[in-house]
């Protein structure tokens, strides 16, 4: 355990030389885990390019259109997870859950300005 927490804390140093020993397997698949679990896929200038491209501006984040285009590039992103992962139970629910948070948007706008709606599932590609 303590091996472990020393090389998640010095691990661009020490990585090299503790893989290539043959009883450190498990701390060597802790350091690919602790790797690719802080690399993030959406942070905020991504967030702020998203806002800027379907909303009236970079800090527009609270209308219809700029929270269904977030959550169809959480949605595309969680879909590759998925078809990658399939026995990830709970990001499927996740996904499933962020589909149903964007039916429920698009209904509302549909509701509310049917042009609207009408421009950003044709900007977005959702209906074929």
């Amino acid at each position: 355990m303590v091996l472990c927490s020393f090389l998640r804390t010095f691990a661009p140093v020490f990585c090299e030389p503790f893989i290539r020993l043959k009883g450190f397997w498990r701390a060597e698949q802790h350091i690919i885990n602790f790797y690719t679990h802080s690399i993030m896929y959406l942070d905020s200038a991504k967030k702020a390019e998203i806002f800027a491209e379907y909303g009236a501006s970079a800090t527009d984040t609270g209308s219809c259109e700029s929270q269904i285009a977030l959550l169809t590039y959480r949605i595309q992103h969680l879909t590759e997870h998925v078809k990658a992962n399939h026995k990830d139970h709970v990001t499927n629910r996740a996904l499933v859950q962020l589909v149903g948070q964007r039916r429920r948007f698009l209904s509302y706008l549909k509701r509310k300005d049917i042009n609207r709606y009408r421009a950003i599932i044709k900007k977005l590609g959702l209906r074929k």
